[in-house]
């Protein structure tokens, strides 16, 4: 199984002066010579470097303590996560899923090799406890492709050790700028090499891809803007969802719903013949992400509502039965989760996504002013909403108003989204309805979420009886779920009230 370890560094020029006298670090008692180490790493990528473009680094590397493939994914500035996996001749597959949703359908090859000096030390307190590993790095880059060239720079690195204060490290720079070293304009190593080793056809045209990105204008920029945001998420969150990472497939199957909100609130900006076929795929996604999640879900309310109940009201195995019942599946759906991370049809969905953002299907209404158009659609998706809480209210209790609700729910939330889209074109009034949707959203959850947990509840009472078990406390759980929903149902009025009453719809 594949290591992590979370890395916490910054990189500074270096004039080949070398390093000021450390121990007058606040915190420094001593600097160790730890010696040489002589580094030799070859970088992969694609041909058009669709890694270093996401800042990912997947490097094959010799030399050093930590031999072996790494893959550094980021996660803040200057703070990555290092995924190692041992020596081999190939990119080892744990690693090759992990950037699949970048590489897709291309090759991996080698980019740029990397061989490195490095002159490290360790800084340590009073007590003997490494605080930090400072290096000064003599590096000479090679581009391994076609008309690439050579580089070579010195720079110093300064690693936080496991566990440590991120504080310590201001320490250090302040340390490091009073002796006239800078921080490097370079994020690492491998974005130096590709910018200084590129053929010079590659270094223009990179060059141009620089200039600053323009602020949106119009209607479809504004809309665009969203739905890249949504891509990236779900680019970003690919490998978490893999390695399991807590909530990335309940954020990635956000990323997915909004998405596909935006398509259908702002149909006349963006072709909806286009983008509805590409809904149902982003459906398809949603759907297959949440396997495990609304089981969870309901896992997560039954053991609250059980938790709540008297002892005296507790009768037969029903913890042991809820605990198969939320195990079941658990192993496969995590596997047919990756089976469909890696299928033709999950890549095929990205590369859509990527030419809609690319060649974007605009209708005439995109280049109109966000003002008008934007607050259009959300005028008349909040305009569903309304009418189908009025119809829950006015439905008699039942599986009627139940089907209302969630009904609503689901505008509601598509409303949310849409307001959100909004909110860089429309300021204060979008992020006020945002949130009183987001609010709603809340409510009705708690509602549909009742529902279905008396749909768990009758299934395995059920399946108890069947075993010869007592079903009583199944129906006390039952009882007090239609409690709960009710109280959901009495609250709505006054809480749709107090919507209208903020006046946060008036976009």
């Amino acid at each position: 199984m594949a290591d992590t370890q979370r890395e916490i560094e910054r990189k500074y020029e270096s004039d080949d002066s070398g390093l000021p006298d450390l121990t007058a670090v606040a915190g420094v008692a001593t600097v160790i010579d730890k010696g040489v180490m002589n580094l030799d790493a070859v970088y992969y990528d694609t041909a058009d470097e669709r890694l270093a473009a996401a800042a990912l680094t997947l490097r094959r590397r010799t030399g050093g303590s930590d031999a072996g493939w790494h893959l550094k994914v980021p996660v803040a500035p200057g703070v990555r996560d290092e995924i190692r996996e041992p020596l081999s001749d190939t990119v080892p597959r744990t690693l090759a899923g992990l950037v699949r949703a970048r590489v897709r359908e291309a090759e991996l090859a080698p980019v740029v090799r990397l061989r490195s000096d490095r002159d490290v030390r360790h800084l340590v307190d009073a007590e003997g406890k490494l605080l930090a590993e400072i290096s000064v790095d003599a590096v000479r880059a090679e581009r391994l492709t076609e008309g690439g060239g050579t580089a070579q720079w010195t720079e110093i690195e300064v690693e936080l050790a496991d566990g440590g204060d991120p504080v310590f490290l201001d320490k250090v720079e302040k340390r490091l700028r009073k002796a006239g070293v800078q921080p490097s304009s370079s994020s690492s190593k491998l974005a130096r090499a590709l910018r200084e080793t590129a053929p010079r056809s590659a270094k223009k045209k990179r060059k141009a891809s620089a200039a600053a990105p323009q602020d949106p204008v119009t209607a479809g920029d504004h809309v665009l803007a969203y739905v890249r945001a949504q891509r990236d998420a779900i680019l970003e969150l690919d490998p978490a969802v893999r390695q399991d990472a807590h909530d990335s497939v309940h954020r990635m199957r956000v990323a997915t719903r909004r998405l596909r909100s935006t398509f259908r609130s702002f149909g006349k900006i963006l072709d909806r013949g286009v983008t509805d076929p590409i809904g149902e795929e982003l459906k398809w996604l949603a759907g297959e992400l949440g396997v495990d999640r609304d089981r969870e879900v309901m896992t997560e309310r039954l053991a609250t509502v059980l938790g709540e109940l008297p002892r005296t009201l507790i009768s037969g195995p029903i913890r042991t039965r809820l605990r198969t019942w939320a195990n079941a599946r658990r192993g496969g759906s995590r596997r047919r989760l990756i089976g469909v991370l890696d299928s033709k049809r999950y890549l095929a969905l990205l590369d859509t996504l990527d030419t809609v953002i690319a060649e974007p299907p605009l209708l005439p209404d995109a280049a109109g002013k966000p003002e008008k158009v934007i607050t259009k659609a959300v005028r008349k998706d909040f305009g569903k909403v309304s009418a189908l809480v009025a119809e829950a209210m006015e439905a008699p209790p039942g599986a009627d108003r139940d089907l209302a609700l969630h009904e609503a729910r689901k505008k509601a939330k598509r409303t949310r989204y849409a307001a959100e889209a909004a909110t860089p074109a429309l300021g204060a009034a979008a992020r006020a309805l945002a949130k009183s949707m987001k609010s709603l959203t809340s409510l009705l959850g708690e509602h549909q979420d009742s529902v279905m947990v008396r749909v768990t509840l009758r299934e395995l009472s059920a399946v108890a009886h069947a075993a010869g078990e007592s079903s009583f406390t199944y129906g006390v759980l039952y009882g007090r779920e239609e409690q709960r929903a009710a109280g959901v149902e009495a609250a709505l009025p006054d809480a749709w009230q107090a919507i209208v009453a903020e006046g946060s719809v008036q976009v």
